[in-house]
């Protein structure tokens, strides 16, 4: 029996509206009635995040900034954390500012950029996050962040993710959540690190866990877990790997995926 299970959020859990479906929302209560702890697991801010899971009732650790974070939404205990090094955040910082890139830090759970531009308003309208604007940015680096985040071009951002490997060496974690997020954190702060880290925490083994995602961000929690399913929107790089591909996002997707393998796992077959 599968004793954990971690959702993706955007593209997975929630459909395009931006809704948990109550069909889904009933498979979660199933699923933890059954006793299978359900966690998010999402590039997104855990103040971000924990408004989604208090919704869906959930009442467990949930992995946030690409698993730079674990937290417990009952006491917000913080259970796992890994920050950006200071060297490469300068670094990148420095960067961004040479070639004005749209460059955003997350600073004790609020979102700073060091402007107000069109990639803040269309980021913190699709995530409803509040902001702040803080001219001096380069002082910010010297703080502690669970995540870095340019926005831009997919495109110019699919060739811009090998030059700042190159320049930010092996200390950090790069990734996308989206087509045109670029995004920075610690080597190990992923969701796939995160889902071991919960693992081990509920004293669970890792064939024992699913994880579903839709996105190249979900990839180390789809390569970890027992189970990786791929939604049925995901990006085909993901669908290559996955060991299951469920219905999308608009679908009921998590749903398929609780009902299969958690609620009649007697019927499941990958």
């Amino acid at each position: 029996m599968y004793k954990l299970i971690a959702i993706d959020i955007d593209d997975t859990l929630i459909n395009d509206d931006k809704e948990v479906t109550p069909a889904t929302q009933q498979a979660l209560e199933q699923a933890v009635a059954k006793g299978t702890v359900v966690t998010l697991a999402t590039g997104r801010a855990y103040a971000s995040a924990q408004a989604i899971a208090r919704q869906t009732g959930l009442n467990v650790p949930i992995i946030t900034y690409q698993g730079a974070l674990v937290k417990n939404l009952m006491d917000e205990k913080v259970l796992y954390e890994r920050y950006v090094p200071v060297e490469a955040a300068r670094k990148l910082h420095d960067y961004c500012i040479e070639h004005n890139l749209h460059l955003q830090t997350y600073i004790d759970d609020k979102l700073y950029a060091r402007e107000l531009n069109q990639h803040l308003i269309d980021y913190t309208t699709l995530n409803r996050t509040q902001y702040y604007i803080e001219p001096d940015f380069a002082k910010l680096m010297e703080l502690p962040t669970p995540k870095m985040l340019i926005i831009d071009d997919p495109a110019f951002l699919d060739e811009l993710q090998p030059i700042l490997r190159e320049l930010l060496g092996d200390s950090v974690h790069i990734t996308k959540s989206k087509p045109e997020f670029l995004e920075i954190m610690h080597k190990e702060g992923t969701k796939g690190a995160a889902l071991t880290f919960l693992a081990n925490h509920f004293g669970c083994d890792l064939k024992d866990t699913i994880a579903v995602g839709d996105s190249w961000n979900d990839h180390e929690m789809l390569e970890a877990a027992g189970l990786g399913v791929a939604m049925g929107n995901a990006i085909e790089p993901l669908k290559a790997i996955a060991n299951y591909i469920t219905a999308s996002n608009n679908e009921d997707g998590v749903k398929e995926v609780i009902e299969k393998f958690i609620l009649n796992p007697e019927e499941a077959s990958v």
